[in-house]
């Protein structure tokens, strides 16, 4: 099980990334792109060996955090992220929910 101190959730502005890495091992991320006053988050992906612990919940979580503290708005393209904003609530964050079809 991964402990959820060794979980490092980072923002890469150059590769439109968020990254996580669990104790120092890349681990996953998201990718988004950034607009007037919004992000859009279109995938999140986290490696096998990862999958089943706490990594892509923290990191979707603190990406997310990020996003209200700058104060912008989430565009949840990826599926992951809008699931997670269906089951959680990130204070200050805005939310610009695609048109489902």
């Amino acid at each position: 099980m991964t402990d959820s101190h060794d979980i490092q959730v980072s923002r890469d502005d150059a590769a439109h990334r968020y990254t996580v890495s669990v104790a120092g091992e890349d681990a996953g991320f998201i990718d988004y792109i950034e607009g007037d006053g919004t992000l859009a988050m279109t995938h999140t992906e986290v490696f096998e060996r990862f999958q089943g612990t706490a990594t892509a919940r923290t990191l979707a979580g603190e990406a997310l955090a990020d996003v209200a503290e700058r104060g912008l708005a989430v565009i949840p393209l990826c599926p992951y992220i809008a699931r997670y904003l269906d089951r959680h609530e990130v204070d200050g964050l805005e939310v610009i929910h695609p048109e489902r079809s």
